[in-house]
């Protein structure tokens, strides 16, 4: 005779209208933000007020503070010296960033860049069929015609794929600014006087920063591990075999920072990678696609495992979840997803009933 199955205890298993509106913040925070494309904003303003409540504390905690720091007569003065810190590392890569395009020296290696492409066009074209190898160009000439043809055949897609850019480019700005403002005007704790409203929003945007604040810095690994075997091929393997790309550290430094962005990040640089590969011919370029696509698929699951862990869910649950608000959202859907989740998880945690 097999025992039978304890009953559920229905006193920790929520109703289904309970846990509604357990997760209702949530869904009322990020539905108006993936309607409306205000990720850039957010995941700007949050990283921002992130990187300052983190800088802050550190100055806080410091044992021996600057000198130059009494100039600052505010009450959140460690927040304004955080501040002054980030802006000054953003106003820097921008610099550099500048300084790496204007170069001479880059012209030089997109020209060369532009030889090699036509070398590997060339034997596309006794490797491939003739029905398929017409449509290639044939020379140098022929190539920049059709790259200005297609240009301007497409004038009104590109048009507004600036639009959007500065657009974006926008938000991140405004994003920052907020990000900022937050972090000198609400206090670091919930003072005990505080009205039973303001607690309560107070309460679900430490909810929102924490599960932020846990797949974010989750993500600084994954990019890090990523920067590593990245590192390994460019400045190892390909100098060894007599093959060093250019820039190779401005290459691994963009990197690093591509890959905070999930899934496009690591596009844009691999993209970049085997580009740059294409100054060495088809085989490079064909090596350097392998080792990335190899490290792409370890990073998947790396994704899954890392973020997973630290928000307390398997990978099979948040893979799901980020499929799901894929094929709902997009591209935005599917980087916010760990970040959603995560509040979930939290809340879900918090309460006891996982």
């Amino acid at each position: 005779m097999t025992n039978a199955l304890p009953p559920p205890n229905h006193d920790i298993l929520p109703s289904l209208k309970t846990f509604l509106l357990a997760i209702s913040p949530v869904f009322l925070v990020w539905l108006p933000v993936l309607w409306l494309h205000l990720t850039l904003v957010l995941f700007s303003g949050l990283i921002t007020y992130a990187f300052t409540r983190a800088i802050a504390h550190s100055i806080r905690t410091s044992k021996q503070m600057p000198t130059f720091f009494g100039i600052f007569h505010h009450k959140n003065r460690a927040e304004l010296l955080a501040i002054v810190i980030i802006v000054a590392i953003i106003s820097l890569l921008i610099y550099l960033f500048g300084d790496w395009v204007v170069s001479k020296a880059n012209i030089g290696v997109l020209n060369k860049l532009l030889e090699q492409l036509m070398g590997v066009v060339e034997q596309l074209h006794t490797l491939l069929p003739w029905s398929i190898s017409q449509y290639l160009p044939i020379s140098v000439n022929d190539f920049k015609d059709f790259i200005f043809d297609t240009a301007k055949e497409h004038a009104t897609q590109l048009q507004t794929l600036g639009v959007h850019t500065l657009r974006g480019l926008g938000y991140v700005v405004v994003g920052i600014a907020i990000g900022a403002i937050m972090a000198l005007q609400i206090p670091p704790a919930i003072a005990p006087t505080e009205k039973p409203f303001i607690r309560h929003m107070r309460m679900r945007f430490d909810e929102l920063i924490t599960g932020f604040s846990d797949v974010f810095f989750a993500q600084v690994k994954i990019s890090a591990i990523n920067t590593v075997l990245t590192s390994v091929y460019l400045l190892g393997i390909l100098p060894m075999i007599g093959h060093p790309l250019p820039m190779p550290w401005t290459v691994v430094l963009i990197t690093f920072f591509a890959g905070l962005v999930p899934v496009v990040g690591n596009l844009f640089s691999n993209v970049m990678i085997v580009t740059l590969s294409l100054t060495h011919g088809l085989m490079v370029s064909l090596l350097s696609l392998t080792w990335l696509v190899g490290i792409h698929k370890l990073e998947y699951f790396l994704n899954a495992q890392i973020i997973g862990t630290k928000i307390r869910a398997t990978a099979w649950e948040l893979l799901l979840f980020m499929l799901v608000l894929e094929s709902t959202f997009g591209l935005a859907g599917l980087v916010s997803a760990p970040v959603i989740y995560a509040q979930i998880k939290r809340i879900l945690h918090n309460r006891g009933w996982v």
